[in-house]
């Protein structure tokens, strides 16, 4: 019975304020604010008196037009333009236009004169400092643009080693040492300039190399990290040069080994 109650005054709840909310006055309209004191309030043209229509009228039509103007604002200036433009050959309406403004300034900034180079090489290489002076000598007046290059030759490896020992029976020795501290990768040469030296491996690396003699030289070894082979330093001129250019004649001048072609970008 409570639970139908319930129900009940829930219904009637809902339909009061379903009929309250359908018999509501309207909502009043909201009114126009008025102006600020000593301000006239703004008038449609419908809602003007006759009187007024026809003094408005009377004032548009007292008041004298000013020539239409372009955005300069001369008319005679451009009056001069389309003169110019007819006596030139060309159309006036294209004399003000962008593409016949952007034609004129290219026209204009052209420089005739400008070298553009047609190719890019590079002769070498030079191992002495001289050679390479007498080089550039000879190619200075030839080129559009010349730069030196140098370019260094890593070696081949490295190899960490123990220098000779006075015998066979030293250099075993120090071998048995390096076996019982762990270092099993070691050789020892028999014959040669090096004959009792203790080889401890070969790297492509100096880092690599100089690590292992680190490890080596903690742990007692005079160990050392020599190259295989020689570094080198070789030069190069680069050159940017036009057309009609004797990369071979330039060569044989050059006193230069090889001509090879270069990437122009590479020279700005």
């Amino acid at each position: 019975m409570l639970l139908r109650a319930l129900i009940v005054l829930l219904l009637a709840l809902n339909l009061g304020v379903a009929l309250w909310w359908a018999l509501r006055p309207p909502a009043a309209a909201p009114g126009v604010p008025d102006p600020p004191p000593g301000v006239p309030r703004l008038q449609l043209v419908e809602e003007a008196s006759p009187e007024a229509r026809a003094t408005a009228a009377g004032v548009a039509a007292a008041e004298p037009q000013a020539p239409l103007a372009d955005a300069d604002g001369d008319p005679a200036a451009d009056a001069d333009a389309d003169a110019d433009a007819r006596n030139a050959g060309r159309d006036p309406a294209d004399a003000d236009s962008p593409s016949g403004r952007s034609a004129e300034g290219r026209a204009e900034g052209a420089d005739p004169s400008a070298s553009v180079p047609a190719r890019c090489l590079s002769l070498g290489p030079f191992d002495q400092a001289a050679s390479l002076a007498a080089a550039r000598e000879a190619l200075q007046p030839r080129a559009l643009h010349l730069r030196e290059r140098e370019v260094v030759s890593a070696p081949r490896g490295w190899r960490v080693m123990l220098p000779p020992h006075a015998d066979r029976a030293a250099a075993q020795a120090t071998a048995q040492k390096l076996g019982a501290a762990g270092f099993d990768d070691h050789f020892i040469l028999a014959e040669g300039a090096e004959a009792n030296a203790i080889a401890l491996g070969r790297f492509s690396g100096e880092a690599a190399a100089r690590r292992h003699v680190a490890a080596l030289r903690a742990a007692g070894f005079a160990a050392q990290a020599d190259p295989l082979g020689e570094t080198s330093v070789r030069h190069w001129l680069d050159l940017a040069v036009g057309d009609g250019f004797d990369a071979d004649a330039a060569r044989t001048a050059a006193g230069a080994q090889r001509a090879e072609a270069l990437d122009c970008a590479q020279l700005r």
